[in-house]
């Protein structure tokens, strides 16, 4: 396909093709619609796409990955027909680390890379260490998700709703903690970070890291709010990915 797989990328109504595509990955256990409004808020040059991963949304009855070296693989199979123009990449969370993963194998494979990495609520590679905020709770994976937000009010109290949840957000959390990747050199893309200066996991001080995962220039953007930023926060974002990219 031309303009890539539908399920797997939204455009959520942007016409034309613009000069730069950024390739937008969402959170674990989110889905694409959270960059649903991002078309209407960017400038003309960028188009924004969303992808959608398995196991949610309209792909719900589809199997969620659990491994990142096959989810890579797929990602690289569908974006192929994208790669005839500039494009970036930005990933929230899990997303964060899924773009940094495709970027490494789009390298490795000698194809068009992005022009930049940009960052989001996702501690550096570099400080992994076996050990994930989500595991070993007495509360469980349930209350992972209560303590992080982001989840609409509705689905936490609906018990239901929740439970439909919790197995897709399990399967995106074992890409994170199974993936113990380790690259040889870094990126030599340009890499922005966005860290909450209210995010207890991803503060900051632990995104700072993520400088060491490019040769090429690194900046590092607070932002008020914690793990997932709201509406004001989204728009600095949104503006200076903008701003990045003219």
């Amino acid at each position: 396909m031309r303009d890539g797989d539908p399920r797997w990328l939204k455009r959520f109504g942007r016409g034309a093709p613009a000069e730069v595509r950024l390739l937008c990955f969402h959170h674990a256990g989110g889905g694409a619609a959270m960059y649903r409004h991002w078309p209407q808020l960017m400038p003309g040059y960028v188009e924004p796409i969303a992808v959608q991963l398995p196991g949610r949304a309209d792909r719900f009855a589809e199997p969620p990955f659990d491994r990142m070296a096959p989810l890579v693989d797929e990602l690289i199979a569908v974006i192929t027909p994208l790669l005839d123009r500039p494009f970036a990449c930005y990933g929230v969370s899990m997303g964060a680390r899924v773009a940094w993963a495709l970027a490494h194998e789009l390298r490795d494979r000698a194809l068009p890379s992005p022009r930049m990495l940009f960052v989001a609520a996702s501690i550096a590679p570099c400080l992994d260490d076996g050990t994930w905020a989500w595991e070993g709770r007495d509360d469980g994976l349930e209350g992972y998700v209560r303590e992080m937000g982001g989840t609409p009010a509705e689905v936490l109290a609906e018990p239901e709703l929740l439970a439909g949840l919790l197995p897709t957000l399990s399967a995106d959390l074992t890409v994170l903690s199974t993936h113990g990747f380790h690259p040889d050199k870094p990126l030599e893309m340009p890499i922005r970070a966005f860290a909450g200066t209210e995010d207890a996991e991803s503060p900051p001080p632990r995104m700072d890291g993520w400088r060491a995962e490019t040769s090429a220039r690194f900046d590092l953007d607070p932002v008020p709010g914690g793990h997932f930023f709201d509406f004001d926060g989204e728009q600095q974002v949104i503006r200076t990915i903008s701003h990045d990219l003219a």
